[in-house]
This record gives C-alpha cells, structure tokens and sequence, in this order.
C-alpha cells in the first residue's frame, strides 16, 4: 500500500512511501487487541487503595454495655463496623492490578490496531520536522494545515523531540509519542495517525517481518547448539 508524503504545511511534496505489508496489511486479531488494551489499562491503576478494618481503628476494644437488660440491641466495642467512625467491613487492600501479556502477542496487537487504521485510511505520513522551541501557536498550525481540528490525533516522531512534545502538551485532543514507544491503546483510540517518515521506518524494523526472522534465527542457532 503507497501512501502520499506531506510536508509540514499540509502540501503535498510529490513523494509517497510503501507501508511494510507485515505491519499495516496483516490479519487483525481483535483478541490480541483486547489483551494488550487490557494490559495498558490495567497497568494505570496504583493499586494503594486501603481501608481500616475493625482491627485497625484507633479504639477501645472494650464492650460499650452489657449484653442483656438494657432493652437495646447487643453491641460489642466501638470497632464495630455498625457504629460510626468502626471499621470497614471488607474494605479493599492493596493489590497489583497489572495483566502480563507476552510480548508477541504486544506486537500482533500493535500491527492489528495499525492494519485497521491503515484500512480506514487513516494514516497520515509527513516529513521529518522539528522545533527550534517550544511553540503551541506552531502545533496548531500544524493540525489546521492537516485539517484535522476536532478531531483525536497521534503524532509519532522518528525521535525524542522534547520541543515538539512541549508544543503540542496544551493542543486539544492530540497525543505525542515516540515511534518506540506507541501501543495499541494510543493507536485504537486516536481517529488520524500522523507519523513522520523516520517513524514509519522505526515502527517497520520494530514490528516488521524482519524481527520474527531474527527471533526464529537466534531460536534456530541455539537449538543447534
């Protein structure tokens, strides 16, 4: 698949790039999608949250009145998780939240998501451009010559641009990642993927089926010795 090449005014510059087949033209696995969605999101969550129960409130464990002749209901000390200020009874605890997905099917997931952006024509790629500084009014000239207002963009840099990230952080609906570092969340939740031409190789030698004949051939090497 040949897509056009635009600079970093919206213009066409004449020039088009073949999308790696075994990254952007693969089988969608919507399983695989769902796993990795799942991990990325459950990797968010602190998992500090915590409760004092009943043996943990600062209170007298003595019991308040006696048992019987009092015409009220029994009750047991101020810890009690049916008084004010007791304990809670099953209260969370802290846990770890996080899902562990292989790394294989990490990147099935990421080529799948890709595909399907790929399919909906979804996929914008311009030149290498950089900042000479920080510079909001730049970023959303740049959305506005892409005609992309309104919409959820990803912009993917071939490198580590902390001027290009410091630009765009206050732009509405735009996300920033490094060509090493987008995941399948930032793909599937995004309407336009804007990637620079070195991102596009990076993302091909990370994802492309030269890393599955690099992993087969170590795999083969060292089952021969």
């Amino acid at each position: 698949m040949k897509v056009k090449v635009f600079r970093q005014d919206g213009t066409d510059s004449g020039k088009s790039v073949t999308l790696d087949k075994t990254v952007f033209e693969t089988d969608p696995n919507d399983h695989a999608i769902w796993l990795d969605v799942r991990r990325i999101q459950a990797s968010s969550h602190q998992g500090t949250h915590k409760t004092k129960e009943r043996g943990e409130v600062s209170f007298s464990t003595k019991k308040l009145y006696r048992q019987k002749g009092t015409g009220m209901a029994r009750t047991g000390s101020r810890r009690s998780p049916l008084r004010r200020s007791g304990g809670r009874t099953f209260g969370p605890r802290p846990h770890d939240y996080r899902v562990k997905v292989n790394r294989k099917t990490q990147h099935v997931a990421r080529r799948s998501a890709l595909t399907y952006k790929a399919q909906d024509k979804a996929i914008r790629v311009v030149e290498d451009f950089t900042y000479d500084a920080p510079d909001t009014n730049e970023m959303f000239a740049f959305i506005t010559n892409h005609e992309l207002q309104g919409r959820s963009v990803l912009l993917v840099t071939g490198t580590h641009s902390t001027e290009i990230y410091k630009s765009g952080r206050n732009v509405p609906k735009l996300t920033i990642r490094n060509a090493c570092d987008i995941s399948t969340l930032d793909v599937m939740t995004a309407h336009v993927v804007v990637m620079q031409k070195g991102a596009l190789k990076t993302v091909s030698e990370q994802l492309g089926d030269s890393v599955n004949k690099k992993t087969r051939k170590s795999k083969n090497v060292k089952a021969h010795k």
